[in-house]
C-alpha cells in the first residue's frame, strides 16, 4: 500500500470514528435537532402569514437610506451573496471534525446550541413583527409591485406551503432581520469555539459588511438591523449563561460524551481520569472533563471544571 493509500485509509478510518461518536450523540439529542427544524419552518410560515397583512405605502424616513448610496434593485444579490457565504461557511465548519485532525467540537452539540439562540431570537422576532406591519422598504414590497401584498389563500395547504419565491419575496416581516439573527449567532459561535483569530476577526467585519449592505439593498431599515444588533448578542450571552458548556476534544480531557448518566458510568470515568487514560475513539464512550470558558486560538482553554457535561 503507497502512501497516498496509507493516507486515505486513515482519513476514511477518522471519518467513520467521527460518524459514529455523531450517531450516538444525535440518539440522545435528536429531539432538539428536530424541534430546531420545526421551528424554522414554523418562522417561515409566521413571515409569510404577516405577508398576507402588508400594505405598501410611502417609505418611512431612515438615516441609513440617508447617510448609505442605494445599490440599486440590480445589484440587490450583493447582500445575499456575503449572507451566504457566512451561512455555507459556517455550516463546513461545524462538519470540519469528520475530516480534520484537530477537533474541538461536537457537531450535534454545536447544532443543539445553535438552534437553541435562533429559536429564542425568532420568537421575539414574529412577536414584534405582528405587533406593527410597516411598509416594506425592499422594491418588490413596494406600491404598484405585484408582490406587495398576498391574495386570500384558496386553501389551508396554500398557507402551509413555503415555496422558494415566498422565501424571496416576503414583505412586512421587518423588525428585526432574519439575516443578522443567523449571521450573529453564527459568527458569536465561532467566535466563542472557534480556534483562528484571523478568521474570527474577518468573521465579524463581514457581518458589518452585510449590515451596511442590507440596509443600501433597501432589504430592511436601519432599525431592523440596529435592534438585530443588540437582540441577538444579548439573547446568545444569556442563553450561554444559560446552558451547560460544551466539552473540550484537545489536551488530556479528549474523552468522549456519556451515552447515560448513571452512576456507574460516573465512578468509571473518576477511575480513569485518576489513571491518566484518554482517548477519541468510537467505542471509547466515556466523559470526559467539561469546559467553562470558551476555547483560545492556541488551543489552550480557560478555567477547567470536573463534571459531566450535557447539551
Amino acid at each position: 500500500m503507497g502512501f497516498s493509500g496509507f493516507c486515505d485509509l486513515k482519513l476514511w478510518k477518522r471519518i467513520w470514528a467521527e460518524t459514529t461518536t455523531e450517531i450516538n450523540l444525535l440518539a440522545e439529542n435528536w429531539k432538539y435537532i428536530l424541534g430546531g427544524l420545526i421551528c424554522q419552518y414554523i418562522h417561515g410560515l409566521a413571515a409569510r402569514g404577516v405577508h398576507y397583512f402588508h400594505r405598501p405605502g410611502p417609505i418611512l424616513q431612515d438615516a441609513g437610506f440617508f447617510l448609505l448610496p442605494e445599490l440599486g434593485q440590480d445589484k440587490a444579490y450583493v447582500s445575499e451573496f456575503v449572507f451566504t457565504f457566512i451561512f455555507l461557511s459556517f455550516i463546513l465548519w461545524t462538519f470540519h471534525p469528520f475530516i480534520l485532525k484537530s477537533k474541538k467540537i461536537y457537531t450535534v452539540l454545536i447544532w443543539c446550541r445553535v438552534f437553541a439562540c435562533l429559536i429564542a431570537c425568532q420568537i421575539l422576532r414574529v412577536i414584534t413583527f405582528y405587533s406593527t406591519q410597516l411598509p416594506g422598504p425592499n422594491y418588490h414590497c413596494r406600491e404598484g409591485s405585484k408582490f406587495a401584498t398576498l391574495p386570500r389563500p384558496d386553501n389551508m395547504l396554500e398557507v402551509l406551503l413555503i415555496v422558494p419565491r415566498g422565501v424571496l419575496f416576503g414583505c412586512g416581516d421587518l423588525i428585526f432581520s432574519s439575516h443578522m439573527i443567523f449571521s450573529l449567532v453564527f459568527v458569536r459561535t465561532y467566535y466563542k469555539y472557534g480556534t483562528q483569530r484571523f478568521l474570527k476577526q474577518c468573521a465579524w467585519l463581514t457581518v458589518v459588511i452585510q449590515s451596511l449592505l442590507i440596509i443600501a439593498s433597501r432589504k430592511h431599515y436601519t432599525v431592523d438591523v440596529v435592534v438585530a444588533w443588540y437582540t441577538v448578542n444579548l439573547v446568545v450571552f444569556f442563553i450561554d449563561k444559560k446552558l451547560p458548556e460544551l466539552p473540550d476534544r484537545s489536551g488530556a480531557a479528549a474523552l468522549l460524551l456519556p451515552l447515560s448518566k448513571d452512576s456507574k458510568t460516573k465512578e468509571g470515568i473518576s477511575h480513569k481520569l485518576l489513571n491518566g487514560h484518554s482517548g477519541d475513539s468510537a467505542a471509547d464512550w466515556r466523559p470526559r472533563s467539561q469546559i467553562n470558558g470558551k476555547i483560545l486560538e492556541d488551543g489552550n482553554v480557560v478555567h477547567v471544571e470536573d463534571g459531566i457535561n450535557g447539551v
